[in-house]
């Protein structure tokens, strides 16, 4: 599933190339054409994301939700002046695999035939997006949209002033293992499994440590690590956690086994301790965790 930086990144990519475009709107798939029928030809003012969520707001006060869940995922193409991505969503070549201009840009005509089950298409006078797969695509309305945001946690890449505060009351008056705490939504926007098992490593806690059994300084820690991994995978595109020192010598940028700690790495020695990374599953997804610098 996207995390939080997939779907910033993704509201950065709308506004560059459609906020003050009229979009010609349509459900190629048929699933969204009633809500196609009320975006359809108005002009997109503001592209946001909160945590997992993507809002797109238009002229005439509609808002376009999304949340692409395990198997949503948003395709690109344009003319030369349109800077698209491959394929933003799943699968998992989020950020891995980002085009920044469509080979195919010269002698641009208009967007493609529809491939596979496109819910909604966007087109302007330079490109085209479509989605596909999303858990949840809906135009709703704004005050829909303020109810949606109300029902979730701070978002780290917001990250406004009393975030850091909120998210520290609320891991410290739960009983929940601080990995359950993560992957929850209402307490922590925008962070997902990778995230997850990568910010808990860094801050060495233990997943099964209750919320109420981390100090305050701790919780703030952690919402500052959280914070800062996440706005390094907008500006890289993709989740890197860990330094230089773990890479290829003289690398830019680390090798897809080289920028985890512990995610994905079960059974292969701790980066730090040499101990055997461990998984298991929690709250349905697979924790990974050193029991060693995790004690």
């Amino acid at each position: 599933m996207p995390e939080g930086h997939s779907v910033r990144r993704l509201a950065q990519q709308f506004g560059d190339v459609f906020t003050g475009e009229p979009l010609s709107v349509s459900s190629p798939q048929g699933r969204f054409a009633a809500g196609a029928a009320l975006l359809d030809g108005q002009v997109l003012t503001d592209s946001r994301a909160h945590g997992k969520h993507l809002f797109l707001h238009f002229d005439h006060a509609v808002v376009l939700h999304v949340h692409l869940g395990l198997y949503g995922a948003w395709d690109f193409g344009g003319d030369a002046t349109f800077r698209g991505a491959s394929s933003i969503g799943a699968p998992r070549k989020i950020g891995e695999n980002e085009l920044f201009e469509d080979p195919d840009a010269v002698g641009y005509a208009g967007p493609p035939e529809p491939k596979g089950a496109v819910r909604v298409r966007l087109v302007s006078r330079h490109g085209w997006a479509d989605l596909r797969g999303a858990t949840t695509c809906a135009a709703i309305t704004e005050a829909e949209a303020r109810a949606v945001l109300a029902r979730l946690g701070p978002d780290p890449l917001r990250n406004l002033r009393e975030d850091k505060a909120r998210f520290v009351t609320g891991v410290l008056s739960r009983k929940t293992p601080i990995a359950a705490l993560l992957m929850d939504q209402k307490v922590i926007a925008g962070v997902g499994n990778v995230y997850r098992a990568e910010v808990l490593f860094r801050q060495r806690l233990n997943p099964w440590l209750p919320g109420n059994g981390l100090a305050a300084g701790a919780a703030g820690l952690l919402w500052d690590d959280t914070a800062a991994v996440m706005a390094d995978g907008v500006r890289d595109g993709r989740i890197i956690t860990t330094p230089a020192a773990y890479w290829e010598e003289g690398a830019v940028l680390p090798s897809g086994d080289e920028a985890h700690y512990v995610y994905k790495r079960e059974g292969l020695p701790c980066r730090v301790c040499a101990a055997p990374v461990a998984m298991t599953e929690l709250v349905g997804r697979k924790l990974y965790w050193c029991p060693a610098c995790q004690e």
